[in-house]
């Protein structure tokens, strides 16, 4: 199809798109890898009056490491950051979702930042930033704000981001000594969306596992945190038995939707193998990356 009929803006400043948002409010759209966007635009799911390409603005596509915090300019295509040595080394669990996004070609125009504003539920990269307590900076003509990722994701497709904010980076905490990660998903056929992910964690410490991070991808409107199973985990020795307890209390409260591919309880099934599968491979890559 043919894509709607919009105005089109391509600001060469941040400053400049600040403008154009704080003018155009809720008849905005900001087009960045345009991998999600541009198929709502020609199916009529999103029609925009102003479209605000941000694609001149290198300024949004650095990286950095400081203070315990990697920052990825929300601009920074995906398969950059999954060549990125930088990456690879400070935020793994990134690095080892970033493969499993669509296929290349969707990656070498994909986006950061333009993922996580999508929010998609069953995408990857919502569950790595609600695992790693993300933070995403977002700014508009009052200056910036700083929002959580427990905070960001508010619903299917919907972000705290306000109409006239623009997302500028998203920071995530650098990984510690002893920490595995790993990135598990069942899908139809790789580079669909999965029917459920699992973002993993772990950090090693004497034996003990000291931190873990548990969120998945397509088990209901928002990336989903394993409260109970994290705490059961922490102080404890990896164990079997311990990762299957971990499963059930991850899944015992789930409640995932149904659709053509699986039912509720078909997901939660996958959602408890994923769980013990995901936490013996970050247990094995913590153990290589000693």
């Amino acid at each position: 199809m043919k894509l709607p009929y919009v105005e089109y803006e391509a600001p060469a400043t941040v400053a400049e798109a600040v403008d154009l948002l704080a003018e155009h409010q809720d008849e905005a759209s900001v087009l960045a890898g345009g991998q999600s966007l541009i198929p709502l635009l020609a199916l009529r799911l999103a029609r925009p009056a102003v479209l605000i390409d941000i694609n001149s603005l290198s300024e949004l596509s650095e990286v950095s490491v400081t203070d315990g915090w990697t920052a990825i300019g929300a601009l920074t295509r995906e398969y950059l950051a999954e060549e990125s040595e930088m990456v690879a080394g400070s935020v793994p669990l990134l690095a080892a979702a970033l493969p499993l996004i669509g296929h290349e070609a969707i990656r070498s125009r994909g986006t950061i930042g333009g993922s996580l504003a999508h929010a998609d539920p069953a995408a990857e990269l919502p569950a790595v930033a609600r695992a790693l307590d993300a933070e995403f900076v977002v700014r508009s003509r009052p200056g910036d704000r700083v929002i959580p990722a427990a905070e960001w994701f508010e619903g299917y497709l919907a972000t705290a981001r306000r109409p006239d904010e623009i997302l500028i980076e998203v920071r995530f905490p650098t990984a510690g000594p002893g920490t595995g990660v790993a990135f598990q998903e069942v899908a139809r056929r790789h580079g669909d969306f999965a029917i459920v992910g699992l973002a993993v964690s772990l950090t090693l410490a004497d034996g003990a596992i000291s931190d873990t991070r548990l969120a998945f991808s397509g088990v209901a409107d928002v990336p989903v945190r394993a409260a109970d199973a994290e705490d059961l985990l922490v102080g404890g020795a990896p164990s079997p038995e311990l990762f299957e307890e971990a499963a059930r209390r991850a899944t015992a409260g789930l409640d995932p939707p149904a659709d053509l591919h699986g039912s509720s309880e078909y997901r939660k099934k996958i959602a408890a193998t994923l769980v013990r599968r995901g936490l013996q491979a970050a247990l094995d890559n913590a153990h290589e990356r000693q």
